[in-house]
Order: C-alpha cells, then structure tokens, then sequence
C-alpha cells in the first residue's frame, strides 16, 4: 500500500525533542521556566542536532493540570512570557535549522476559557457537552456552574469540560447526544482550524494533538473520530502543506490512516512502548499485564516480541510512505528511561536502539544527560493521577551545570517549579559536554550518525535478525546493528558476509566467526559497503 497523502519533506528523517516548559530553563529568575530562558538554551538544541522542538502546553491556563486545561488558545501563559517571545523563539529556532511545535489540547479546555463560561449561561450554546438530568457517574460529569444548570461532560479532571464534536450513535435515552454535524460540534472544528492556522501564521510548524482519540463521543472504533481529523488532513494538505500533525492516539494503525503525520507509541492502550522501557517505577500502568518483563530490563527480563508484533501491525496498516509511528525515550506522563533499576549506563544502549530503528525518534528534555525520575515527589498541578502512577519524577528542573540550581533558575530554590534531583552524583549537560564519553556525546554522534545516514532514516529497509538477547538487526541492506540491553553477556548468530565489516559507533560488541558477542549493555552499529 503506497498513500497518496502529500508529506512534508523535514519530517521524515527529524529527531524530536520534547520540552517541558516550566522545568527547562528559567530566564527572569522567579523559579520557573519560560521562552527567554528555552531562547538562552537553543544553541544546546543546535549542538545536539535535533531538528524540531515539541513544546507541553504554552497556553494561557489556571494550571490545574499543568497547562492541559486552556483558558485562552491564542495568548501564551504569562508565567512563559509573550507571544512575542514565542515568536522570537521560533524565529531563531528557524535560523538553526530547527522547527517548532506546539501542543493542541483539542477535545477539552479549562472550565475558566471562556467559551465555557458562555454555554453554561446560554442553553442555545451547543459548544459543551450538558445533561439535564443526570449527575452521575460522577467520573463523568460535573454540575454546571452557570445558568444552564444540570451537568456537564469531562474529559479527564472535573476542570476539563469535554468540547462537543458529536455523537457517533443516538440514543433514546439520552437525547441530548448531538450528532457530529450539529451545530456545535461543527464550530468546535472550525476553532480548531482557526487556532492552529493562527499559530502556523507566525511559524509554527505543527502540533501535537493532546487526547486526540477522544473529541467524538461513543465511537465505536473512532471511525467518526478518524472522520474528523481526515478533514482536519486535507484541509492543512490544502492550506499548509508544510505543517506536521502528531497525536497522542497511541495507536498507529488506526491514527495515522486517520490522517495524522505521526502518532506516537505511548504507555496506554498499546502495549508496545511498555513492553521495551516499562519498569514499574513511578507510572506503573496496572491494566499492563505483559511488563513482568521489558526488553530495556537490566536482567533480561523478556524479549523485543511484544515490540515487534505492534511494530509489524502498525507498520502494515500504515502502509509505505504512509506517515510514522514516534517513538519516545519518555515524556511528561512516563517515567524516564534512567528509572528503578535502569542506569544511565544502559541508557546508552536504549539510545543507539532508539536512533537506529526506522521511527521518529523524540528525545524526552534532560534524557540526553541520563536525568532519572526522581521518586516520592508530592503532586504539582495536578501530577499525580493514583498512588501507583505519580508523573512529577518526570517533569524535574534540567541540570545545566554544577552548583545551586544546577543553571535552571536564578531563584531561591524553595520558589523553584518542582526540587531539583537532590542526588549529588546528578548529570549536567556541562560537565557531559566536556567528556567525549558521556552519553550526551553519544547521543550526539547517533543523531549526526542517523542524518548523515540514509539507511538509518525511516524509510530505510528494516530486517530484523534475532529477536531476543542481543536483538540484531539490518538497515538499508548496509547498517548492523546489535543492542544488548541487559547486564549479562549474549551472543547471536549472524548471517554469511558481517564478519570484519567497519564498526560505527561500537561498545563491548564484537563480530567474528558468523557472531555476534556482545557484552551486558553493549551495542554496535556497523557497516558494509552497498552490495552492487
């Protein structure tokens, strides 16, 4: 299968790298972060050779739930400064070499936005999901505040009313569904067009669309949703053929045939991405039931199976030229990839996988120095969703340098967005950036090694070798590669014509006698000439 989806051309060989705003850096010194301080930190984005910055939400918010509750989607929060510093940002951005995303919260907004504030005063409104009559469950449902009264539906916290785009089936028990092309759900899709052109317009290059399985309502297999966002596709193929959508979907298979750019494997609903970095640590998922054991395990607990398998069904439903599945080192809901009992040493391992293997690699901000998740942190606008699932560990201040406030902020660290790693032994992008055999110069020379590398780009060939411990594999018909992610020693046999080929980016992995022997965390790529 072969789409006839125009692509933009930057996408396909990017490397994303994913800021959490308040903790990268802090440039007016009140302890949280902000543009002027991202601005005074691009020239590291530069140097480490990612290609486009995703930014969690920069929208003016009550913060609730850490700006995924909107009260204003064309005004950056104060706390970031302008949308003239943004605008600055993205310019500069630009003259690196570097794009911009924002991200879309588009099935919610904050019960302070003021599109909110109007439907529950005018029950002509139909912007807002409301029931007369029906209060519970109260997982569901909140009451209305204004004039309208009765109850309204959310999408994730009582302060997330959930926007309409619809019904895919009627009820006539619940009369008040509206079907998707009422007159509600229908100015809904239009605001989400007006938003995002009016970001493109100052140079914005795409969006990650938070939640974005969850606008039509009673979907049985998304079909209205995937209906929805396929509109949404030919209208940016028509309008703005440079811009990329990227969604919080977690399923491949169905997100990007539904017409986003890239979806992203993620650790709910697809089992993929917990079955390679899952350790149970900070934000256990307890309906996973296959991360007894992860690939990324230092004692071995399982195989990359779980992986493949949804690599392989994604990657058939999306078809050749399709669009790309993202595949991330963590993020601001997911616990970091140096977590529990993975060390920054075996991270090195997970990032020579992560930039070797045909998806849209996205580096999660510090996880380039081995910052860990940090345990046992209280909640922070809302952070922690149960007692087994506590997302503030992930969304700690960057580690710039040595010394009192590791270069994130200026201020008393008691007014500092969330502790610093109280760990002494902390990596910082200083101190790595002047050892040649830190990871972060690793990273680096894999993110130089994958652009300069065409086999290595998404639309390489991939053939997969071995699937256990080490998992060996060939890209572009050029490119081994071997990763041994766990503590013990492994070795795999290799097909005739690898023996004495030229190592890349090679540690504690040796090829001989139609082997390959890797030691506990080792990894190798390696290189032959193009067969004729």
């Amino acid at each position: 299968m072969t789409s006839t989806r125009p692509q933009p051309a930057w996408l396909a060989n990017s490397v994303l790298y994913q800021i959490y705003p308040q903790s990268f850096a802090d440039g007016n010194g009140d302890g949280v972060g902000d543009l002027p301080g991202a601005l005074d930190r691009l020239d590291h984005l530069a140097w480490l050779g990612v290609d486009a910055v995703w930014f969690s939400p920069l929208f003016a918010s009550p913060f609730a739930d850490a700006g995924y509750d909107v009260s204003d989607y064309l005004t950056v929060a104060p706390r970031y400064g302008t949308n003239e510093d943004l605008v600055a940002f993205v310019d500069a951005a630009r003259s690196r070499g570097i794009r911009v995303l924002l991200d879309l919260v588009a099935g919610h907004t904050s019960d302070q936005h003021p599109w909110f504030r109007q439907w529950a005063d005018d029950p002509a409104d139909g912007r807002y999901i409301g029931n007369e009559r029906v209060g519970a469950p109260a997982s569901a449902w909140a009451p209305v505040p204004g004039r309208r009264g009765g109850y309204y539906q959310l999408n994730f916290y009582p302060c997330q009313p959930a926007l309409n785009f619809g019904y895919a089936r009627a009820d006539p028990a619940e009369p008040w569904r509206d079907p998707v092309d009422a007159e509600g759900p229908q100015a809904n899709r239009q605001a989400l067009k007006d938003v995002m052109a009016h970001w493109f317009d100052l140079g914005i290059s795409g969006f990650r669309v938070d939640m974005a399985a969850s606008l039509v309502k009673d979907d049985p297999g998304h079909g209205e949703t995937a209906r929805l966002w396929g509109e949404m596709r030919r209208w940016l193929d028509a309008a703005y053929p440079d811009v990329a959508l990227l969604s919080e979907w977690g399923e491949p298979a169905v997100a990007v045939p539904a017409g986003f750019h890239a979806d992203f494997f993620l650790q709910f609903a697809n089992p993929a991405l917990r079955s390679l970095w899952h350790t149970g640590i900070g934000t256990h998922d307890s309906a996973w039931t296959e991360t007894d054991r992860f690939f990324f395990d230092p004692e071995g607990s399982g195989g990359i199976d779980v992986f493949l398998r949804e690599w392989r069904r994604a990657t058939g439903a999306i078809g050749v030229d399709g669009g790309h599945i993202a595949l991330p080192t963590a993020n601001h809901d997911y616990a970091r990839l140096v977590s529990g009992p993975r060390t920054a040493e075996q991270a090195r391992c997970a990032f020579a996988f992560l930039l070797t293997w045909p998806s849209l690699p996205t580096i999660y901000y510090g996880d380039e120095i081995g910052m860990r998740y940090v345990e046992d942190l209280p909640d922070k606008e809302g952070s922690i969703l149960s007692p087994t699932n506590n997302r503030t560990g992930s969304r700690t201040p960057m580690q710039w340098k040595l010394g009192p406030g590791a270069g994130f902020s200026d201020a008393d660290p008691d007014r500092f967005y969330l502790p610093l790693d109280p760990d002494p032994g902390r990596p910082d992008v200083a101190g790595q950036q002047a050892d040649e055999g830190s990871l972060l110069h690793l990273v680096r020379r894999l993110v130089a090694l994958r652009h300069a590398t065409p086999a290595l780009a998404p639309g390489g060939a991939l053939e997969v070798l071995t699937e256990g411990y080490p998992f060996v594999y060939v890209r572009g018909g050029t490119h081994l590669v071997v990763v041994n992610p766990r503590r013990d020693a492994a070795t795999a046999p290799l097909p005739a014509g690898w023996d004495g080929v030229q190592p890349v980016e090679v540690e504690g992995v040796d090829l001989a006698d139609g082997r390959a022997v890797a030691a506990g965390f080792g990894f190798g790529v390696f290189e032959r000439p193009a067969r004729p």
